[in-house]
C-alpha cells in the first residue's frame, strides 16, 4: 500500500476509498489474522532480556507452537503474538500487563505547496518580523522517520547529492527485501525496515513501496529538490520536501491489506531506538472506532517517542467535514489538517453557444473542445424498472443504454453509494462519452481521472446545466482537458474531507493543532505504476489529496524548526508550529470552509503553519513530562497505571485530588479548550511561557480577542523576560456575559513588536452533544 493491473486496482480502491469518499470502505475491514498486542508499558530496561520475559509469558500459557510476531523492547515493553481469545484473556491477567488487545488495521488519510505556504507569510496583514531563514537553504542534519507503505528509492526526491555523512548518533539499518537491497539506501534514505509476521505467507517482505503513498508521503516531508516535476506536464514546476537535506528513514508498517497496530508499535520501538528527530503517520483509526489511550498504537508509540525527546506528527483523518471526527488526537501528538493551496486543477464544460462551466478534475479528454455532444440528464435515461435517484446518480443498471449512448451524461453524486468512476464506468459501458458529476465537495477536491473525459460542478452549476437542457431541443456540451490555473483564491480553504474537532478524546484539548495543504499535492510517487492512467508512462510524481498529504508538510517544518534550535524538545517545537500560523487566506480575509463560510478553530486549529515564523517563535509553551501524566490522571488512570505506562514518573508524583477530565484544560498547552463553562461561574487556567529570543530584556503585552458573550481577563497583562530561558506563568479567567448555545471561539496574543505569539480559545458549548 504486482502486476500492472493488481497495482491499478489498489490504486484505484485507495484514490478514492482513502481520499475522495471518507466514509467508504476501509482497509480496517480487512480479515482478522488472529493476532493480539500484549502492552507491558515502559521497559524496565534494554539489555536484550526483555524478549526472553515475552518469551517466557508465552510459555505459561502451555501450548506449543506460539511465536512471536514481534517484541517490543527499546522504549516499551511488550510482544504481539497470534493467541485465542481465551489466551489473550489469562496473559491479561499476568503481573506488569496493562492492556491485551487484538491487532488492529489502521487506515491510511490519505511542488508548489511549499511556494504557497512561504508566501503566505507575506500577505498577513500587520504581520511580525519572520525569520531570515529558508527551508530550502538551512542545513540540515535531522532525521524524518516515515511510518507508511515504504519507500521508492529510485525516484529522484530520494537523491543523496551534496549531503554530507550520515549522522553518527543514526544507528537504524537497510534492511534487504524482494526487490531491495542496502545500496538502495544512500545518505538521503539512510534507513528501511519492514515488519511482516513471521507465521503469514506474504510476498510483502520488503521496505519497496507498492503502492506510492509512503513514497508521496516521504518526499513532501524531506524530498530533495527535484526540477521539472509535474503530472504530465501539469503542475509543472520544482518538487521539494518540507526540508529538503533532512535525512529519511522508512518505516513500512502498511500493506495492501491495511497498517497493522503490532507493525506501528513494532516501529515506533525501532525508530526511537534508530535515532530519529520526527515521526511522521499518515494513518489513523476511524473516527467511529477511536481506542482507548492503552489500546491505541499509535497513542502508545507517540507517548513514548515524546518521552524519548521525539516528535511525533500524524493527520487528523478523513471524516470530515462532519464534527467531532478527529483522530490521533492525544496532546502528546501534533495533530494536523487538511487545506487548500493556491492551484486548481480546472476542467471546464463548454455548453453549446460557447458557455463556459468552470469544473474540477484532472482528466487528459481527448474529446473535441467545441460543444458537439449530445448532452442528456442521468434521469432522463432511467430505465422503467428503476429508481430515479439510482438513475440520476448514475448507478449501475439503472440506465437506458439507448438514451445515453454517444452522449455526454450529467449525473448526481448525493447518494455516495457508489464511487464517481464506477459511475463514469458505467456510462461508458453504456456508450457515453463523457461525464458531468454534480457534487459540492467533490468540486472543492481534484481527484484524477485519467483518459477519461470527467469533470464535477457545483450543484449551482449543475442547476445552470440542466436549465440549459430543459430549454433546448438539441443540448451539447463537451468536457476539457484539464489546465492547471495558478493564483487561486481564496486560498487557502479548508478541505472538506479533513476531519473536524472537537475531540471525542476530550473536548478540553483543541484538535486538530494545524491545517497544512493537503488537496491536490504533486509528490514522487512509485516507478512501476503503469496502469493507473492508460495509455500514459509511469509519471514520477503524482498528486493527491487527503490529510495524509498535509502531514509530511507538518513533518518537514518539524523538523527544519529542530535543526535550527536542536535542543528543543518537541513540546517546544509543537508551540512554534502552532503560535506561530496563520489564520487569514490570500483575500486578506479568514480562511474559509469548501462551502466559503468562516472556519474555526475545530477545522484549523491554530490556523495554516508558517514555514518561516515557526523557525523563531520568540516565546513557546513547554507541555513537560508532569503535564502528560496529570493528562494519564486527570483521563481516569491511577497511579500504579502510570508508572507502569511511563518511563519518568518523577520520585513523589502522585495524581491530582479530585482528579477529572475538566482539569485537562490545564496542562501547559498552547491552545484552550473549555467546556462545561456556566453562566455566573469563571474558570480559571494557567500557562507559563518560555523566552527562546536570546539573553536581551524584552516585554511582552497580552492582547485578547473574544466575542461579546465571552469574558477573557490575563493576570498579568505584561511578561518581563531577561534571558533565554527564562519562564513566566499567567492565568486567564474566562466567563460568559451571557448564555450561549454555539460554541466560542477567541485568542490570547503576547507581543513584543517583534514576535507574536497566538493561542486559540475555545469554549465549547453546553449543547454540544459530542
Amino acid at each position: 500500500m504486482k502486476g500492472a493491473i493488481a497495482n491499478f486496482l489498489f490504486f484505484l480502491f485507495f484514490l478514492l476509498s482513502f481520499v475522495s469518499f471518507p466514509g467508504g470502505t476501509k482497509a480496517a475491514q480487512a480479515k482478522d489474522n488472529g493476532v493480539y498486542i500484549v502492552y507491558m508499558g515502559a521497559a524496565a530496561s534494554t539489555n536484550g532480556s526483555l524478549r526472553y520475559e515475552h518469551t517466557q509469558l508465552l510459555s505459561s500459557l502451555k501450548r506449543k507452537g506460539i511465536t512471536l510476531v514481534h517484541s517490543y523492547s527499546h522504549s516499551f515493553s511488550g510482544f504481539a503474538a497470534h493467541l485465542s481469545e481465551e489466551e489473550a484473556r489469562s496473559i491479561a491477567q499476568k503481573p506488569g500487563v496493562i492492556s491485551v488487545f487484538k491487532d488492529p488495521v489502521l487506515q491510511l488519510h490519505t511542488t508548489r505547496s511549499w511556494d504557497f505556504l512561504k508566501h503566505q507569510i507575506d500577505l498577513e496583514i500587520d504581520s511580525s518580523p519572520s525569520s531570515e531563514s529558508d527551508l530550502s537553504t538551512q542545513e540540515y542534519d535531522t532525521i524524518i522517520g516515515i511510518m507508511d507503505t515504504g519507500i521508492w528509492p529510485e525516484s529522484k526526491s530520494f537523491d543523496d547529492k551534496d549531503l554530507g555523512v550520515i549522522p553518527p548518533r543514526w544507528k537504524g539499518k537497510c534492511m534487504e527485501g524482494d526487490d531491495f537491497r542496502q545500496s538502495n539506501c544512500n545518505r538521503k534514505l539512510i534507513g528501511a525496515r519492514f515488519y511482516a509476521d513471521p507465521d503469514e505467507a506474504t510476498a510483502d517482505r520488503t521496505p519497496r513501496d507498492m503502492v506510492g503513498h509512503g513514497t508521496h508521503v516521504a518526499s513532501t516531508a524531506g524530498g530533495s529538490a527535484v526540477p521539472g516535476a509535474s503530472f504530465y506536464g501539469l503542475a509543472a514546476g520544482t518538487a521539494k520536501g518540507g526540508s529538503p537535506r533532512s535525512r529519511i528513514a522508512i518505516y513500512k508498517v502498511c500493506s495492501l491489506e491495511g497498517c497493522r497496530g503490532s507493525a506501528i508499535m513494532a516501529a515506533f520501538d525501532d525508530a526511537i531506538s534508530d535515532g530519529v528527530d520526527v515521526v511522521s503517520l499518515s494513518l489513523g483509526a476511524s473516527a467511529m472506532a477511536i481506542p482507548e489511550v492503552t489500546r491505541d498504537p499509535i497513542a502508545i508509540g507517540a507517548f513514548h517517542a515524546a518521552e524519548n525527546g521525539i516528535i511525533v506528527v500524524c493527520s487528523a483523518g478523513n471524516d470530515g467535514p462532519n464534527a467531532g471526527t478527529v483522530v490521533n488526537a492525544y496532546p502528546w501528538i501534533l495533530t494536523v489538517s487538511a487545506s487548500t493551496i493556491d492551484r486548481d486543477f480546472e476542467s471546464d464544460v463548454v455548453l453549446g453557444g460557447n458557455k463556459v462551466i468552470k469544473g474540477e478534475g484532472i482528466n487528459f479528454s481527448n474529446l473535441d473542445k467545441h460543444p458537439v455532444y449530445p448532452l442528456i440528464y442521468a434521469k432522463s435515461a432511467r430505465q422503467s424498472e428503476a429508481l430515479e435517484s439510482e438513475a440520476r446518480n448514475c448507478n449501475p443498471s439503472s440506465m437506458d443504454a439507448a438514451k445515453i449512448k454517444g452522449k455526454i451524461v450529467v449525473c448526481d453524486n448525493d447518494d455516495k453509494e457508489f464511487s464517481e468512476t464506477s459511475k463514469f464506468e458505467e456510462v461508458k459501458f453504456l456508450g457515453g462519452v463523457g461525464l458531468i458529476l454534480a457534487d459540492d465537495e467533490e468540486r472543492s477536491v481534484a481527484s484524477i481521472y485519467g483518459a477519461l473525459p470527467m469533470t464535477v460542478v457545483s450543484s449551482k452549476d449543475a442547476s445552470e446545466i440542466l436549465s440549459y437542457v430543459n430549454s433546448t431541443s438539441n443540448p451539447v456540451a463537451t468536457v476539457l482537458a484539464t489546465v492547471a490555473v495558478g493564483n487561486y483564491k481564496p486560498a487557502p480553504s479548508m478541505a472538506y474531507f479533513s476531519s473536524r474537532g472537537p475531540s471525542s478524546i476530550t473536548k478540553n484539548i483543541l484538535k486538530p493543532d494545524v491545517t497544512a495543504p493537503g488537496v491536490a499535492i504533486l509528490a514522487a510517487w512509485i516507478g512501476n505504476d503503469t496502469a493507473s492512467t492508460p495509455g500514459k508512462a509511469t509519471p514520477p510524481f503524482n498528486v493527491l489529496s487527503g490529510t495524509s498529504m498535509a502531514c509530511p508538510h507538518v513533518s518537514g517544518l518539524a523538523a527544519a524548526v529542530k535543526s535550527r534550535n536542536p535542543t528543543w524538545g518537541p513540546s517546544a517545537i509543537r508551540s512554534a508550529i502552532m503560535t506561530t500560523a496563520i489564520q487569514t487566506n490570500n483575500l486578506r480575509g479568514p480562511i474559509t470552509t469548501y462551502t466559503g463560510t468562516a472556519a474555526t478553530p475545530h477545522d484549523y486549529g491554530a490556523g495554516e503553519v508558517s514555514t518561516t515564523r515557526a523557525l523563531q517563535p520568540g516565546l513557546v509553551y513547554e507541555t513537560n513530562t508532569t503535564d502528560y501524566l496529570n493528562f494519564l490522571c486527570y483521563y481516569g488512570y491511577n497511579i500504579t497505571q502510570i508508572k507502569h505506562i511511563a518511563r519518568n514518573v518523577l520520585a513523589g508524583f502522585s495524581c491530582p485530588q479530585d482528579s477529572s477530565s475538566d482539569l485537562i484544560s490545564s496542562i501547559n498547552y498552547p491552545s484552550i479548550a473549555i467546556s462545561g463553562l456556566e453562566r455566573k461561574r469563571s474558570k480559571t487556567v494557567v500557562r507559563t511561557l518560555t523566552n527562546v529570543a536570546g539573553d536581551d530584556a524584552t516585554i511582552y503585552m497580552a492582547s485578547i480577542d473574544a466575542p461579546e458573550e465571552l469574558a477573557v481577563k490575563v493576570v498579568p497583562s505584561k511578561l518581563e523576560f531577561e534571558k533565554t530561558g527564562q519562564k513566566q506563568s499567567y492565568q486567564v479567567v474566562l466567563s460568559l456575559t451571557s448564555s450561549v448555545k454555539e460554541d466560542l471561539f477567541g485568542s490570547i496574543t503576547w507581543t513584543n513588536g517583534q514576535y507574536k505569539v497566538r493561542s486559540p480559545i475555545v469554549v465549547i458549548s453546553k449543547n454540544d452533544s459530542l
